[in-house]
């Protein structure tokens, strides 16, 4: 394929992938959320687990978009400071959806969190949000 025809090839990202994604990173994540046993290894992790789940989540994320579809390539979509506007978005919906459902069935308060505890079980929520947020904009995404 000619650049020219890549180029015109580019994947738009819209409205209607976003409203996927987040369908997506809900639905797979929000049990997560309200389960005491998630809040409690929360409590437990140290921040080097706490980084290795923020890393996890970014190469599942990246690995769901580009490397399991074979249709997708991350340097012909658009981009953010050379970052594919698809990924950025699927990152920024895996931990804002957990965090919205956190807050929203006020968990924190309801397994008496602190901020750093709540943090880690919201990316310990992201590892299952992207996974249902990549899913469903690879399934039904453009």
């Amino acid at each position: 394929m000619s650049t020219l025809d890549r180029l015109s090839a580019r994947r738009v990202f819209g409205l209607d992938d976003l409203v996927q994604q987040i369908v997506g990173g809900i639905v797979l994540s929000a049990p997560f959320v309200v389960t005491e046993e998630v809040w409690s290894l929360a409590a437990s992790m140290n921040w080097i687990q706490w980084i290795i789940t923020v890393v996890m989540v970014v190469i599942i994320g990246y690995g769901a978009l580009y490397r399991a579809d074979d249709e997708r390539d991350a340097r012909w979509e658009e981009s953010i400071a050379g970052l594919p506007l698809r990924f950025i978005s699927l990152l920024l919906v895996s931990y804002l959806s957990v965090a919205m459902l956190a807050v929203l069935f006020d968990a924190p308060t309801t397994f008496g969190a602190t901020p750093p505890t709540t943090a880690k079980a919201i990316s310990i929520g992201a590892i299952f949000s992207v996974v249902g947020a990549a899913t469903a904009d690879s399934l039904f995404g453009g």
